[in-house]
């Protein structure tokens, strides 16, 4: 019996990067265009409708049919799966994924309490115990007791899309926006909270550095993972400039994604994060 890893399409993995990974798309819509994400509607193409489109986009949570085929699959093959959602607090997506496994053995659904790089970083964790040979009972239960020291930390170019979203007013937006207001957010507990915010982008990287020391540090023999959002990777470049101190004697490279449509909707272009699994306590 082989191990397979699923994840969504808000883990921000794309399953060309290994072939033991299945990824069931989520849905965005433009209007009346709907497309899965990263399957018909690249990462590239959604910002460049985004940043074209007035109205905000809406993106859905799979369903418990879209699993259910590649569950089919995998017990007919009599695969074990391990299935790594976004939060299920802020999507159906993990109860889609537990609905569908009802009716099939051999299937763990685990809810990161994440989403994207975070997501990502729990997935890769995933399939590095998956490679070292470990029963998938046993990457089950460490991925549940590992994914509480995961970390992600985020840094925003624009208000705009929050404002846009209903999440914050359109006073708050303007006054930022000439203030030059780069939040910084975190999830905690499978939420999104605010962490601070920061004037320009040097004082938003800045400030973005502090919070993961504060967290304890980077875990570098784990996955960490840093992502951003938009056509561009020139602020993320810059926030790795900035933030050389990080990484110059502990990491010979840097993994980078972009971030999709599930939280590129919400955040906008002009984003960057960074996920990494926190040193433990001695």
């Amino acid at each position: 019996m082989s191990i397979r890893i699923v994840t969504d399409s808000a883990s921000d993995i794309s399953d060309s990067e290994r072939k033991d990974v299945t990824v069931i798309p989520l849905k965005v819509r433009f209007g009346d265009e709907e497309f899965m994400d990263g399957v018909d509607i690249s990462h590239k193409e959604f910002y460049e409708k985004l940043i074209e489109t007035e109205e905000l986009p809406i993106t859905s949570q799979a369903t418990p049919y879209d699993f259910e085929n590649v569950y089919k699959e995998a017990h007919a093959s009599g695969d074990a799966l391990i299935v790594i959602t976004l939060s299920s607090k802020l999507s159906g997506t993990y109860q889609s994924a537990v609905i569908a496994a009802a009716d099939y053995g051999n299937i763990y659904v685990v809810d990161s309490e994440n989403v994207t790089v975070g997501e990502h970083a729990l997935v890769e964790l995933a399939l590095r115990l998956k490679d070292s040979g470990m029963e998938a009972e046993d990457i089950v239960s460490a991925l549940e007791r590992e994914k509480k020291n995961i970390r992600l930390v985020a840094l925003l170019d624009t208000l705009e899309y929050l404002k846009k979203g209903g999440r914050i007013s359109k006073t708050a937006a303007v006054a930022g926006s000439l203030l030059s207001i780069k939040p910084v957010i975190a999830i905690e507990n499978g939420e999104v909270v605010m962490l601070g915010k920061a004037r320009g982008s040097r004082h938003g990287n800045n400030l973005l550095v502090q919070k993961i020391n504060e967290s304890g540090g980077i875990d570098f023999d784990k996955p960490y993972i840093l992502g951003y959002t938009g056509l561009s990777d020139a602020l993320l470049r810059k926030y790795i400039a900035d933030s050389e101190a990080l990484w110059r004697d502990e990491a010979d490279s840097l993994e980078i994604t972009t971030v999709g449509a599930v939280i590129g909707t919400h955040v906008g272009p002009g984003a960057i994060a960074v996920a990494f699994f926190a040193k433990a306590e001695n």
